[in-house]
């Protein structure tokens, strides 16, 4: 008996729980979980089932095809562990918590490497026998820097998601199209609040009482992709804008290991620049 998890986005229409809980009984499949939800506004249908039984996931996906709405996109997936890259600047914090969970058996990952345009996460990253690269963009332009990151990225054959823990450059608009909806950050702020650079600053000078951080799909748009998890925190007048900073890391890091554990358990749905997420 295998399990599969079958994700379906089409137009709205009646009857198609019906529809397709009735191929998953023809196939003499057992539905282990379901989820379901219709944007009325856009006249969109969205469905996650975890299915489990004897089938051939071809066989049952052409007969959804044939079934469904014209224009559908339906996927149906093995679950297995999926391939990322992280990116990383500087900081611990974020990256640290992911190769701690994912030590743990808390990510159902392969970590192919992690890359950083300098060598100071070096130690921390090679503690978990995870192939760490330096690529320098000092005196590179940024399209040349990027140009040797993809080059690198080049010598494997599948990555799922690219993960930038608090990779602290904007990417180009080359590099975010080759990773459509497979790049992963972390912003330290809620957005739509305070984006780009030192957030804390901006959120202390504006007196703000709550601070948050925010994990989103990336797109050419600086810190607008698709949101995929969100958290705030409460502060108050005695905090400077360094508390914030470091009470915020706290936040950043678990938001984008939740962001990460919705992607690779298939939880995500991107539409119209924004997400559903079951």
């Amino acid at each position: 008996m295998e399990q599969f998890r079958v994700l379906i986005d089409a137009d709205d229409e009646k009857g198609l729980v019906y529809k397709v809980s009735s191929i998953f009984y023809e196939h003499g499949l057992n539905i282990l979980s379901n989820n379901e939800f219709v944007d009325k506004v856009n006249g969109k249908f969205f469905m996650r089932s975890v299915v489990e039984g004897d089938v051939d996931s071809n066989n049952l996906r052409k007969s959804l095809v044939d079934l469904l709405p014209d224009n559908s996109n339906i996927d149906v997936i093995k679950p297995a562990k999926k391939n990322i890259i992280i990116m990383a600047t500087k900081e611990m914090h974020a990256l640290g918590d992911i190769l701690i969970r994912h030590e743990a058996g808390e990510l159902d990952a392969n970590i192919l490497g992690v890359i950083s345009n300098y060598e100071i996460l070096e130690s921390l990253v090679t503690k978990f026998d995870i192939p760490y690269v330096s690529i320098s963009h000092v005196g590179l332009s940024r399209d040349e820097h990027e140009e040797k990151i993809l080059e690198y990225l080049s010598t494997f054959k599948d990555i799922d998601y690219i993960v930038l823990a608090k990779y602290m450059r904007i990417l180009t608009p080359k590099f975010v199209e080759a990773f459509e909806d497979k790049i992963i950050n972390i912003h330290h702020s809620f957005l739509p609040a305070f984006i780009g650079a030192n957030p804390y600053k901006q959120a202390y000078e504006r007196g703000v009482k709550i601070i948050g951080a925010t994990a989103h799909f990336v797109n050419n748009n600086l810190d607008e992709g698709p949101i995929i998890s969100q958290e705030v925190i409460h502060v108050d007048h005695a905090y400077g804008w360094r508390d914030m900073q470091r009470s915020g890391r706290n936040v950043e890091k678990i938001v984008l290991s939740h962001a990460l554990k919705l992607a690779l358990e298939d939880r995500i749905f991107v539409y119209a620049n924004k997400s559903v997420i079951f």
